[in-house]
């Protein structure tokens, strides 16, 4: 075979592969939009389908990924405990890190993922997650106050179960010096970072009225474990206190304005 021939053999070889490809990325895309619209009409599972089809006709099509698992994530029903609703859930959640391998950067992929964590109760993986949120966002303070919740359900879980070994009820105040130990040893780091976060989170937002709450919970819980020193349980007491009073302050003038805005509202269309 002459050189001719052979690069004409090539040449059609090229033709044949790239004319199939284009055909599966032309056909993923029209998987893509009929999955898009099932998605609209509330028909998550024919749309998880087509959003199959089209991610396995082409593996570059992230938006098919990130429909696939948000598909996954509306069949999801946080507080079912059944082996399918997880399912649901995980596979949601394997979809968007599958999107987050060509998109590493997507905020809408990372907080799903820790949301999704969050919702199935596994705190630690959510707390990894909404960690890589506020790398991603560090001017976003709905990332640092979701750490700081972790990391206040960690430590209010954790004296609970403390108490419960004792005997105590759940507003009982701890006063054995070995259970005030433990807890204080388990506790305290987490405690002193989610005031952490909620410093930043604040320094963001002055009026975030749910941070404000949170420290409150957290001063409590800093609180808690003061068994030693009664001058600091105090002291963390009021803190907890005025933060929570800060917070009422908050929601308060926010709920005036609303009413104030509704009233010029119906005045408005009075005239």
């Amino acid at each position: 075979m002459n050189r001719g021939v052979q690069a004409l053999a090539c040449l059609t070889v090229l033709l044949a592969v790239f004319s199939a490809a284009g055909c599966a990325k032309l056909k993923a895309r029209d998987q893509l939009n009929k999955g898009v619209q099932s998605f609209k009409n509330s028909r998550y599972e024919e749309a998880i389908e087509h959003f199959k089809n089209a991610a396995s006709l082409d593996p570059e099509l992230v938006n098919a990924r990130l429909y696939l698992a948000t598909a996954y994530a509306k069949l999801y029903v946080p507080g079912a405990d059944t082996e399918e609703n997880k399912r649901m859930a995980y596979s949601a959640i394997e979809e968007y890190k599958r999107a987050l391998t060509q998109d590493p950067g997507n905020m809408n992929a990372i907080k799903s993922i820790a949301r999704l964590y969050l919702q199935t109760n596994n705190l630690e993986q959510a707390k990894q997650y909404y960690q890589q949120a506020a790398t991603v966002a560090p001017n976003d303070p709905d990332n640092f106050q979701a750490i700081a919740a972790i990391d206040w359900n960690t430590a209010y879980i954790f004296r609970q179960e403390q108490r419960h070994k004792l005997g105590l009820k759940p507003t009982d105040q701890l006063k054995d010096k070995h259970a005030c130990a433990v807890v204080k040893a388990a506790n305290d780091g987490p405690v002193n970072e989610g005031i952490k976060m909620l410093q930043k989170a604040l320094q963001i937002r002055s009026d975030y009225e749910d941070a404000m709450n949170y420290m409150s919970l957290l001063y409590l819980e800093r609180a808690d474990y003061q068994c030693d020193n009664p001058g600091a349980r105090a002291a963390y007491t009021k803190s907890a206190i005025e933060w929570k009073g800060k917070a009422l302050a908050i929601g308060n003038a926010k709920l005036k304005k609303q009413q104030e805005a509704a009233a010029a509202s119906t005045d408005q269309k009075k005239q």
